[in-house]
């Protein structure tokens, strides 16, 4: 019963199949009809093979017109196919007239697609229809490609704030290895500027934005949605790959980049930090902004095809910070350590709004976890830094006395890791009270973003002490230098000109705003009390030979002895010039003020002595007038030992 109600005819037709089932009944029982209803049965029967035929009519018509429309939209598509120039190159005419094209194949499929094919030639059109369109498609695919190539902007790093590496302030004299002699004290740190505008340039030109969409619609509304992420993908990965070649970015494996010298790594390094500035920002974030204009009416395809384009080149910046972040903790990498962990903190929110959801999660993930590993390679290689500095022993003190090559190695770098200050408050942290070493790598759960954002309190900053801890451990290490050198005079000359250039980088540099004023006094204080000790090793006995020893119980000191002591101080002072001229202090303030202290002593006591004894010594005794002696003095502390027996000594 239920399979016959469900056949049953609508209401209308029930009645109508009972009226002509009642005709055929009377027709049946009834032989002889009236004019009347023989006219009547007739007009029936010519309806009945009218509308039959009507039928049959419009089915044909309907075929007729389809196969007609088909033919039409397929000799169209192929007379363009058969043109080698491109649409959207040839006018607007052509570009309307090949969209309406399109469009119009895509509707035919889908018609034929929604009916019910009931024969082979219906089957073969539907064929043809799909052929038409796939070959619509490519040609749009091809038109897509060569619009997004032909279009794209010259892409100039140098107007978004990059320069070469070559004119880096650190390229020469710059510290090329633990307690190299040739850091200059020019040494600077490379300018890395946070506050470029964030902006957005045209990687392809503005006016073919429209017909790029145009081409992305068509496509995704006829299905082939993949076919046109994976010809935009393609197209940009080499747009990417050619920006990443003009930013001097090479293709390194991490072993690649364990293998190499130390000089050629820094200047990658340099290069690479300068890159990911400019490749962040601006080019990631307008590639980001050409993917959503391109693909904006189409979901989150235009986050799928930006990560798929991104992807490669991201991973190729981060596989070198990762093989930086594994390498040797050696302490003339730090610097440039820290400006890989900088660069990548000031970019950190930028990665997070151009990669905010799953699909961009891995390049997300990655990003912060090498940001993390640089960090903790900071900590580990500052704290070699300190090592290294207190184990580096001589053998032989340093001629001259001079400022050593340490000092300045480690003073120069000090200075240039004053400019790193918030940086490395935020990595060297103060963990549970004196006892927790805070250079030790982190190991709380906080995240490194959450790190960069936290702020700091208290009157001395962690850079500060730890700067600090390492000057200390710098002079402790001159003070084992200094006990080389057999001359108590020159360990102390030796103190006097290192510590002094200690105070000095520190009170004519931004340290001075980290260590303080109460440092500064303290070590000039330190100097001074070295260059008094100095005076005093090197010129108290001589001087006592000029002392005025009469009494009125004993007399006056022989003439003989007065005579001696005379030429055993000019002995002494010959010995002292030859040694002392070949001494150095390089700070000419420095080496003035001392020149002037050792001749207020030296020459005073001198004209004092031949003043008073002169006519006991006798005038052909007397060498040197206090104005010669004094002249001598000025040739003390220039580095070139001379004589006083050479008369070309000047």
């Amino acid at each position: 019963m239920g399979d016959y109600k469900s056949m049953a005819p609508p209401l209308g037709e029930e009645n109508l199949i009972a009226a002509a089932e009642h005709i055929v009944k009377a027709l049946g029982s009834n032989k002889n009809f009236t004019k009347d209803v023989k006219k009547i049965l007739a007009d029936l029967g010519s309806q009945l093979s009218s509308m039959a035929t009507i039928e049959d009519n419009v089915v044909e018509v309907k075929k007729s017109g389809i196969e007609e429309q088909l033919s039409a939209v397929e000799e169209k598509i192929l007379s363009l196919e058969s043109d080698d120039s491109m649409i959207w190159d040839s006018g607007p005419d052509e570009v309307v007239e090949y969209v309406a094209a399109v469009d119009e194949a895509l509707k035919l499929t889908q018609r034929l697609e929604s009916q019910c094919l009931s024969s082979q030639e219906e089957t073969d059109w539907l064929r043809r229809a799909h052929d038409v369109l796939q070959m619509a498609m490519q040609r749009l695919e091809d038109e897509f490609k060569h619009m997004l190539v032909q279009h794209r902007q010259p892409f100039e790093p140098e107007l978004v704030s990059f320069r070469s590496c070559e004119d880096d302030a650190l390229e020469d004299g710059s510290i090329v290895s633990f307690g190299d002699e040739s850091v200059e004290e020019s040494t600077l740190r490379d300018s890395i500027s946070r506050s470029s505008e964030e902006f957005i340039i045209d990687l392809v030109h503005p006016d073919v934005i429209s017909d790029l969409k145009c081409i992305a619609n068509l496509m995704f509304k006829s299905n082939y949605d993949h076919e046109c992420c994976q010809a935009y993908v393609l197209v940009r990965k080499d747009a990417l790959d050619e920006c990443l070649l003009n930013l001097e970015i090479d293709k390194l494996s991490i072993e690649d980049v364990l293998k190499m010298e130390w000089n050629t790594l820094n200047s990658k390094i340099k290069r690479w930090v300068r890159a990911l500035k400019v490749f962040i920002r601006p080019y990631l974030a307008s590639e980001k902004w050409l993917c959503d204009q391109t693909f904006a009416e189409h979901g989150s395809v235009n986050s799928v095809c930006f990560v798929e384009t991104a992807k490669t080149p991201m991973l190729q910046l981060l596989n070198f910070a990762e093989a930086i972040s594994i390498g040797p903790h050696q302490p003339e990498r730090l610097v440039r350590i820290l400006d890989m962990y900088e660069v990548l903190a000031d970019h950190l929110q930028d990665i997070n709004a151009l990669f905010p959801d799953e699909i961009g999660y891995s390049i997300r993930i990655e990003y912060h976890e090498v940001l993390k590993r640089l960090a903790d390679t900071v900590r580990a290689t500052f704290l070699e830094f300190e090592n290294a500095i207190a184990t580096n022993t001589s053998t032989s003190p340093f001629a001259g006395g001079g400022i050593h090559h340490l000092t300045r190695y480690v003073m120069n770098y000090i200075r240039l890791l004053a400019d790193y200050n918030e940086t490395l408050n935020l990595l060297i942290k103060n963990q549970d009270g004196a006892a927790a070493n805070p250079l030790l790598p982190d190991t709380s759960p906080a995240t490194e973003e959450e790190s960069i954002t936290k702020d700091f309190s208290g009157s001395r900053s962690q850079t500060a002490v730890h700067l600090q801890s390492l000057t200390s451990v710098l002079e402790a290490n001159l003070d084992e230098k200094s006990k080389l050198y057999r001359d108590a005079s020159l360990q102390h000359f030796f103190l006097m000109n290192n510590i002094h250039y200690m105070a000095q980088k520190v009170k004519n540099s931004d340290l001075r705003l980290i260590f303080g004023d109460k440092w500064i006094r303290k070590h000039n204080w330190k100097f001074q009390q070295h260059a008094m000790n100095y005076e005093r090793a090197t010129w108290s006995s001589i001087l006592s030979l000029l002392k005025d020893e009469s009494n009125s119980s004993t007399g006056s000191i022989s003439r003989t002895l007065l005579r001696e002591r005379l030429r055993s101080f000019y002995a002494a002072f010959d010995e002292v010039y030859k040694v002392q001229t070949a001494w150095l202090i390089p700070d000419s303030q420095l080496r003035e003020d001392l020149r002037i202290s050792t001749s207020l002593k030296v020459v005073q006591a001198y004209r004092t002595f031949v003043g008073r004894q002169m006519h006991h010594i006798g005038e052909k005794h007397v060498r040197y007038n206090a104005e010669e002696l004094e002249d001598y003095l000025l040739d003390f502390f220039e580095g070139s030992q001379k004589s006083l027996h050479n008369p070309h000594r000047r």
